[in-house]
């Protein structure tokens, strides 16, 4: 999940437990605690993608790196 879909999911989460009223849907749906559940998501995810994002930049240069110094062979 990139930080795009995180965010997403942490305005959906607000919108859901801050902007609407909880009895929307009835006494059975709990529309702000899928609110929370959404920001709860949303916080998680833009925290590992920001842990995560630098392993992946630093594998790609390798490679490319690597394929760059051989000459091709023919």
């Amino acid at each position: 999940m990139g930080v795009g879909v995180s965010i997403f999911f942490l305005t959906l989460g607000a919108i859901l437990r801050f902007a609407i009223e909880p009895d929307v849907l009835g006494e059975n749906v709990h529309i702000d605690v899928i609110g929370l559940i959404f920001m709860i998501v949303g916080g998680v995810g833009v925290v590992l993608s920001i842990l995560l994002a630098p392993r992946r930049g630093s594998t790609s240069d390798n490679r490319l790196m690597h394929r760059e110094n051989q000459p091709p062979e023919f």
